[in-house]
C-alpha cells in the first residue's frame, strides 16, 4: 500500500477519492486569516501600552484636580472663619491639613516623575 490508489480502497477513507498523487498534499492553501494575526497582536499590544499611558496620565490629572479641590475647600474654610460665619477651628485645621498633605503628595509624585525623566534622557544608546 504505497500509492494513493491503494489508500482509496481501504474502507473508512472514502473522502480520499479526490487525491490523485502525493503532490496534491504538498500544495496546501495558505490560511488567509492567519496572515494578519501578527499585525493584530502588535496593534493590540500598542493599544494596551497606549491605554496604560492614558490611564497614568488620567490618574495624574485626577490627582491635580483633587489637590485643587482641597485647596479651594481650605480657602473657603479660612474665609468663613475670618468672616465669623463659623467658629469651629477644628474644621478649618482639617481642611488646611487635607490641602497641605495633598499638595505635598502631588509635588512628591511630580518630583519622582521628573527624576525618572532626567534619568531616561541621560541614557545613551
Amino acid at each position: 500500500m504505497s500509492s494513493v490508489s491503494d489508500l482509496i480502497g481501504i474502507s473508512g477513507l472514502n473522502g480520499l477519492g479526490s487525491l490523485s498523487s502525493a503532490e496534491s498534499l504538498t500544495n496546501t492553501p495558505k490560511f488567509s486569516k492567519l496572515e494578519g494575526y501578527k499585525d493584530s497582536l502588535l496593534a493590540a499590544e500598542e493599544k494596551k501600552q497606549g491605554s496604560t499611558f492614558d490611564s497614568l496620565l488620567n490618574s495624574a490629572m485626577n490627582m491635580i484636580r483633587e489637590t485643587n479641590e482641597y485647596s479651594n475647600e481650605a480657602a473657603e474654610a479660612e474665609l468663613a472663619y475670618a468672616m465669623g460665619l463659623t467658629e469651629n477651628t477644628h474644621d478649618l485645621q482639617v481642611a488646611q491639613m487635607k490641602a497641605n498633605i495633598s499638595l505635598q503628595y502631588t509635588v512628591a509624585v511630580r518630583n519622582a516623575v521628573m527624576e525618572a525623566y532626567k534619568e531616561i534622557m541621560q541614557l545613551q544608546f
